[in-house]
């Protein structure tokens, strides 16, 4: 039996760390996060994704009595982006999640189907997109590429 070994490097980041731009970033996911809907889970997440042109889409978790039907805050912002502004290219990407009954400090990362809708698009653009994601406070975690959180992906390669 042959066996590989995948690494992958995560930073991790104080609020104090972050740049002026990856502040507003935040500050913008998680005005996105008050506007989720949740009534099922009540676990809401809140995106901000800045593209290339300065433009700044956010996406909130939307759910629905008929689960699956609801759609991840990640792929909200992430399908508004590519349709309205189908040729700009996504720098980077803010998530913050947490339960609406405390403020979890622990961070949460984008769920499979996520990872593997931001993998088309920074496949799609062939630019890494930089992804910071926290809870509700706390400790920030930063990825400079998808691959980092999905190292074997699934990709147009493989079709």
């Amino acid at each position: 039996m042959k066996q590989i070994s995948i690494n992958t490097t995560i930073s991790v980041l104080s609020k104090d760390e972050l740049s002026q731009q990856e502040i507003d970033l935040m500050n913008q996911a998680f005005e996105a996060r008050s506007k989720a809907y949740a009534p099922y889970s009540k676990f809401t997440v809140g995106a901000a994704i800045l593209l290339d042109n300065g433009i700044v889409v956010q996406g909130s978790n939307q759910e629905n009595a008929a689960y699956p039907s609801g759609l991840c805050a990640e792929r909200v912002a992430i399908y508004y982006a590519g349709a309205t502004y189908p040729n700009a290219r996504i720098v980077k990407m803010f998530i913050t999640a947490s339960p609406q009954d405390r403020d979890l400090e622990e961070p949460i990362p984008p769920c499979g189907s996520c990872r593997q809708a931001i993998a088309e698009y920074e496949f799609k653009q062939d630019i890494p997109i930089e992804i910071l994601f926290m809870g509700a406070k706390g400790l920030i975690y930063k990825s400079d590429s998808l691959k980092n959180l999905l190292p074997l992906v699934f990709d147009k390669n493989h079709l």
